[in-house]
């Protein structure tokens, strides 16, 4: 396992023994208190550390290495990772919509204590401060299912924002607010979820990660290219894979073609972070067809 792996295994520990210790925290005070709506939410929160379990096993199979049925590695097992915490969002907006339309329809009202406040506000505190460290290091180690769990520990802060909402409206005679609240929260957790599906389908289907123009004009920067072309890239954050034709004199000596292709590659991996591969493929310099001018993909 990289170093890398090590790091994003360590931050889903940290968070996980996080959010179960806010999770028996809201549901034991919710049991004694029979305060229902904290009690639903401390097993929310325990539902969060799924998605921790779930990023641990992703990485896991990620941090692997590459072998002769995958060998490309295995690193889109994190992306895999990344839609399954993005489908446990889906599934928790629709189960906080779903109650909030009970809401309107039902009488059961909360147990307001200053303790209960304390105790969300608390716990919510916590979640906020974790959400901020999950993201920065995902952003930090370039980690695709650091940054969706970080978006599906911030839903819990939505739904102890609800019930905390919730608290309030029934202190001061507003009931209803509390169900119209969790609505406009369950959109925002489902808006969440499909962001996190549309950026994972992305490394999925191997969709273009880099601008290609700005990869020749880059490339171009070294001695004996004479231009380049077909530049194709994929994959997603931490591993982009990049591979191009490079055109250089046709009297050029393969050994000097050879340590042609090692400074673009050298040059690619350090000009764009994340990248982890470059193919290249060295053509002599002879009038290009119409349709493959300098700088086209295809």
């Amino acid at each position: 396992m990289t170093l890398r792996f090590k790091k994003i295994r360590k931050v889903l520990l940290y968070v996980l023994f996080l959010n179960l210790a806010v999770a028996f925290a809201k549901i034991a005070y919710g049991t004694f208190s029979s305060t229902l709506s904290m009690t639903a939410d401390g097993y929310h929160s325990l539902f969060d550390g799924i998605s921790n379990i779930v990023g641990l096993a992703g990485i896991y199979i990620a941090s692997r290495p590459p072998d002769k049925d995958h060998p490309y590695g295995h690193q889109k097992y994190e992306t895999l990772a990344s839609v399954f915490i993005a489908l446990l969002l889906i599934f928790v907006a629709f189960e906080i919509f779903q109650d909030a339309l009970g809401r309107f329809f039902t009488r059961d009202l909360p147990e307001v204590t200053a303790v209960s406040f304390l105790v969300m506000l608390g716990t919510m505190g916590i979640n906020f401060l974790v959400t901020r460290y999950e993201h920065r290091e995902g952003v930090s180690l370039q980690s695709q299912v650091l940054i969706a769990d970080s978006m599906h520990t911030k839903s819990d802060i939505y739904v102890s924002l609800s019930v905390i909402v919730g608290l309030v409206a029934v202190k001061f005679g507003y009931p209803l607010l509390d169900p119209f609240i969790a609505l406009v929260i369950s959109f925002l957790i489902l808006r969440a979820g499909f962001r996190i599906i549309k950026q994972s389908s992305a490394t999925l289907l191997d969709m273009s990660q880099l601008d290609e123009d700005e990869i020749c004009d880059v490339v171009m920067g070294v001695e004996g290219v004479l231009d380049c072309h077909k530049i194709r890239t994929r994959g997603g954050m931490g591993d982009i894979r990049i591979d191009m034709h490079l055109l250089v004199r046709p009297d050029m000596p393969i050994e000097e073609a050879h340590l042609i292709s090692h400074s673009v590659s050298k040059l690619l991996k350090a000009e764009y972070e994340g990248v982890s591969d470059v193919v290249v493929h060295i053509e002599p310099a002879i009038p290009l067809p119409q349709e493959s001018n300098s700088k086209k993909t295809s």
